[in-house]
């Protein structure tokens, strides 16, 4: 007969794994990362914190490597993005400036990229310089940012809301004039 170890290792590492390479991660974020595995995570997630592995934060409804854990606003819009695509996901991580996350799906290198309102010239600047091996998803918090980032390998624009709803958007050259793709990634891959 197989212990808990065995049927759940896998799992218990790879949740492990997770929260300590982002560090602080919101509860529904952890579910959705696990499509189909939910009650399992819901008790792997209370197991961890009952052996303090892992610690919970209440307030936020999330959990982190350290007991006073803090969401980064920034990476947790990343973390939305990337689980629009979590069922084709086959391997992630998060990454240094200027990209908040990359990760590999189909076939194809993603980068996550952050840019706040007035951060346009320092990210455009610092991804001139960058690899541009991977197609980029920009989170952006207003629409008018678009007209001021000229950034190459742009599949999609994206503002997320508080909730995770990800909306994409493309910038269509040369007017600079926006419009919003279905919020299904599928329409602008």
């Amino acid at each position: 007969m197989r212990n808990r170890e065995q049927i759940y290792g896998q799992e218990a590492a790879e949740l492990l794994r997770n929260i300590t390479v982002y560090h602080c991660m919101r509860r529904d974020q952890l579910l959705r990362l696990y499509p189909g595995k939910e009650s399992v995570i819901e008790n792997l997630l209370r197991y961890l914190v009952k052996q303090q592995r892992i610690f919970y934060n209440t307030d936020r409804d999330c959990y982190g490597d350290v007991p006073d854990c803090r969401e980064d606003r920034e990476l947790t819009a990343a973390l939305w993005v990337l689980l629009d695509f979590i069922e084709k996901v086959e391997y992630h991580s998060p990454d240094n400036m200027p990209a908040k996350l990359v990760f590999f799906a189909d076939g194809e290198v993603y980068e996550v990229v952050y840019v706040g309102p007035g951060k346009e010239a320092l990210l455009q600047h610092a991804l001139a310089a960058e690899d541009d091996s991977g197609q980029r998803l920009v989170i952006i918090e207003e629409e008018d940012q678009m007209q001021h980032l000229h950034i190459p390998h742009i599949a999609a624009y994206c503002m997320v809301d508080e909730q995770g709803c990800v909306q994409y958007f493309r910038k269509e050259e040369p007017c600079g004039q926006s419009h919003p793709l279905a919020a299904d990634r599928e329409h602008f891959e």
